[in-house]
């Protein structure tokens, strides 16, 4: 009988199509000084937990403590380890890995992240103090967006409507981008305007957020029908 330790080792067998091939050239650099056959077999692990993240987070988590195991001093080891924790809703996991992978390399990227692992474990004031950072500043738009997304939601869990709608008002709600994180914002800024009750300035809003949702990634449209018949 194995032991839960050794099993954790070994990991899930690994798909024979899945080679580490898969892998971004930078994420195959970073592996460069593990011998050969270690390499070869943490880089598999971590193309496994890649194309399993979305579809199977449990078991991508699982390929990533794999990895981990053979290979934990290794920055990005630590990210994938975190991230398919957080995929799978093992926050405080996901946390603490993606601590330890900061540490290694100085990478803020993880910083939306760990604000909605505070958030997930009851600790929105943590959310909000990591969404202040120096560093948020030198974001690229959608992950600025995200962190404000966290932001506005720890708000909101604090009770703090008023300071969730000033968040969301500060971001480029009229952004001409028809970007998932534009509709994004504003279907959370919809959201929050009725969760507020100003029903009108909602129903404004979820209709702008229908505009430029192709992918229909929100329910906007629902949401903006409902509005109209509670106001007829």
């Amino acid at each position: 009988m194995r032991t839960a330790d050794q099993a954790a080792y070994d990991g899930p067998d690994l798909p024979e199509g899945i080679t580490g091939a898969e892998l971004d050239r930078g994420v195959r650099a970073q592996l460069k000084g593990l011998p050969e056959k270690l390499a070869a077999r943490v880089a598999r692990h971590l193309a496994a937990a890649g194309v399993f993240i979305d579809e199977d987070p449990e078991l991508a988590y699982r390929h990533a403590l794999a990895a981990r195991a053979r290979a934990s001093r290794i920055a990005v080891v630590r990210e994938a380890a975190g991230e398919t924790a957080y995929a799978a809703g093992h926050y405080a996991e996901a946390l603490a890995e993606l601590r330890a992978a900061k540490r290694m390399n100085g990478a803020t990227d993880y910083l939306p992240i760990m604000a909605d692992c505070h958030r997930a474990l009851g600790h929105p004031e943590q959310a909000i103090k990591l969404a202040k950072s120096p560093s948020v500043a030198n974001f690229s738009s959608e992950a600025k967006a995200e962190m404000t997304l966290v932001e506005a939601g720890a708000r909101r869990d604090m009770g703090q409507l008023d300071a969730a709608l000033r968040t969301l008002e500060l971001a480029p709600l009229t952004s001409k981008s028809r970007s998932s994180w534009v509709v994004r914002l504003r279907y959370a800024y919809a959201d929050t305007l009725e969760a507020a009750g100003r029903e009108s300035d909602a129903l404004a809003w979820f209709h702008r957020t229908h505009a430029i949702d192709s992918d229909e990634l929100t329910d906007s449209a629902e949401r903006a029908e409902l509005l109209e018949r509670r106001q007829a």
